[in-house]
């Protein structure tokens, strides 16, 4: 557990750019010495980050030229979708990717007056 904490102190150190300041303890981590079986050891990683947004924006920039071409559109609405459902997926990633834009903002001074995360 030593090695881990160690690592893990040395990038929060290394990257402290990327870490939010309005979460202090944003780094949690936890070890377990049995390994699966079949293997000498293995690891997992689980993270929260607003850097997901990148991926959703290229996703949605690519959804939005296809879906204003109709592009593949007849194979949806041939099986009983509507077209509205398209608009409305649209407009969901729209604000999920308003939504993470906001919490990449935010900063301390928001956290202290409740403005972030609708407080």
């Amino acid at each position: 557990m030593k090695d881990v904490d160690e690592q893990m102190s040395s990038i929060q150190t290394k990257s402290s750019n990327l870490f939010v300041e309005w979460i202090p303890s944003n780094v949690k981590t936890a070890v377990c010495d049995i390994a699966p079986t079949g293997f000498e050891m293995s690891g997992t990683f689980m993270g929260n980050t607003t850097a997901i947004q990148e991926l959703f924006k290229r996703i949605s920039e690519q959804f939005s030229l296809m879906f204003r071409k109709k592009a593949f559109l007849h194979w949806y609405t041939g099986e009983g979708m509507d077209e509205m459902e398209f608009s409305e997926a649209e407009a969901n990633m729209n604000d999920l990717l308003a939504e993470y834009q906001q919490y990449q903002e935010a900063t301390v001074e928001d956290n202290e007056e409740g403005d972030y995360m609708g407080n």
